[in-house]
């Protein structure tokens, strides 16, 4: 690569760890093994491994090629990346997607990113030392209910901390940290799970062999491949754990050169993140919970598809028994979901700040303080109430997601035609991208992805009427607000850009 500034990319390595960290994030250590326990056991991985192939392996090449397709046009942000691929003047407005998805999750996920922060702190702290299950149980929900000043803390710390590596730019920043960053959280990742698989149950856990945990995940439920809710469980997850339909891809690749290559780096990163979720992300928390607490215990725990209660309110108190070696192993664990935070949550700012760059001339520090400025007002609500948090997370963080990668998959191979799509795809890569693959962008993967979402129709209504809080109406509110303001800034920067032609 060429390109050393801070606007650009300073090595291949960077970009792909930088990638690679934006896609392996919270859900791959949480949220993928609760899933996988639910959703059938070893037999989810058919269904996940196919929606992968079919969805998020076409997908990454189609945002990669995107991204790299804008940035020859001077933009770096999905609205006017839409723009260059679909000179009907709508596709720009459905490129609001792009900037508003990246807002308003960081908006909470800024927050679950300072939990672990916070446990970090406490495992060397030693405050869970002599705790019970019921203790640590209490401490969790008191914490995350702001029974004390300490969540707001570490928010605010983990808030200044984003801001500041967005400020230091791409290569100055982003890639600097994922560089540092990507490296730990893998090395942490190897040595908890090689401890997770080779630890011996305790008396009254599952059963005594150290494996138990391990083949009680991968145990098959192959009656559960024929129902629907595991296939949109499947692709859901996949969105989730790639970062796909979110805008942020685009903005990585579109500081590409026209002839770099976007087909390995794609697939790199991609299936760097399958392996960081399937192999570490399942060795660690499932097989550590299950050999000391039980199957029982642990299926309880995870029902609803979320690991963070095990994540947060087990794991802490299973590792105080560990002596010297729990107390690290704490800190490695939770450093771990914090570098897989703060290395997804940092790409969420970049969409913003190549927007204000390109079509505002404002600096990245100006671009970023505004990042950081946004994502405290927005997310105010998600610290005050569960119910927000939740309201954030399925609107912006799942259904977003969805009609997001709907329209640009139209957009791209459809609107700008496949051929082209191919081409783009295709331009400088240092491997043969398989043919099938643009037959499957073409046609498998629209229908896929809209089988997707008329499955969860029903859901989408079912959530969009249903009664909330004070705090849930206003969590909607602030997302409207979000978005129309983020509209009437890409309407306002393109009456710019006619203006200087």
């Amino acid at each position: 690569m060429t390109n050393q500034t801070s606007t650009g990319w300073g090595s291949r390595i960077g970009l792909i760890l930088a990638m690679a960290g934006n896609a392996v994030g919270l859900g791959n250590f949480l949220r993928f093994p609760a899933q996988a326990i639910e959703n059938g056991g070893g037999a989810f991985i058919i269904p996940y491994l196919v929606c992968f192939l079919l969805m998020g392996l076409p997908l990454l090449f189609v945002e990669w090629g995107m991204g790299r397709f804008g940035g020859r046009y001077g933009q770096h942000s999905t609205p006017f990346i839409f723009d260059a691929l679909g000179k009907a003047p709508y596709w720009k407005y459905f490129g609001v997607f792009g900037i508003f998805t990246n807002i308003a999750v960081a908006a909470f996920y800024c927050y679950l990113e300072s939990w672990a922060l916070s446990w970090a702190y406490h495992s060397v702290a030693g405050t869970f030392n002599g705790m019970t299950q019921a203790n640590l149980q209490a401490f969790f929900t008191n914490y995350i209910e702001l029974g004390t000043a300490q969540p707001v803390v570490f928010w605010l710390i983990c808030l200044v901390l984003n801001t500041f590596i967005l400020s230091r730019g791409i290569s100055g920043g982003v890639e600097k940290v994922a560089k540092i960053g990507m490296p730990l959280l893998l090395l942490f990742g190897v040595i908890l799970a090689v401890t997770g698989i080779t630890l011996e149950a305790k008396p009254g856990g599952a059963i005594n062999d150290g494996l138990v945990g391990l083949n009680y995940l991968w145990s098959p439920d192959f009656s559960s491949i024929w129902s629907f809710k595991v296939w949109v469980a499947a692709a859901g997850q996949i969105f989730f754990t790639l970062s796909l339909g979110m805008g942020s891809i685009h903005c990585y690749a579109s500081y590409l050169n026209a002839k770099e290559d976007i087909a390995l780096n794609a697939m790199t990163a991609g299936w760097m993140n399958e392996f960081v979720e399937v192999v570490l992300g399942s060795a660690i928390i499932i097989p550590i919970s299950v050999g000391f607490l039980g199957i029982d215990a642990i299926s309880e725990m995870v029902s609803g598809g979320s690991g963070l209660g095990i994540g947060f309110a087990v794991l802490p108190q299973l590792f105080s028994s560990w002596g010297w070696f729990g107390t690290l192993s704490g800190l490695m664990w939770f450093g771990l979901l914090f570098f897989a935070g703060v290395t997804s949550s940092m790409a969420m700012g970049t969409p913003l700040i190549g927007f204000m760059r390109d079509n505002f001339s404002w600096k990245d520090k100006q671009s970023a303080y505004l990042f950081g400025a946004l994502i405290f007002v927005f997310g105010i609500p998600t610290v005050l109430s569960q119910d927000a948090f939740n309201e954030y997370d399925y609107w912006a963080g799942t259904v977003s997601l969805v009609v997001f990668a709907m329209v640009e998959i139209v957009l791209f191979a459809w609107v700008l035609g496949m051929d082209k799509a191919w081409d783009e795809i295709t331009r400088g890569a240092d491997i043969k991208v398989p043919l099938i693959f643009k037959y499957v962008i073409k046609y498998v993967s629209p229908v896929f992805l809209i089988i997707v979402f008329v499955g969860a129709l029903p859901d989408i209504i079912k959530n969009a009427t249903a009664p909330t809080s004070f705090y849930g109406w206003l969590g909607r509110a602030m997302l409207l607000i979000l978005f129309i303001g983020i509209a009437v800034l890409v309407s306002v920067a393109k009456r710019k850009q006619l203006k200087s032609q």
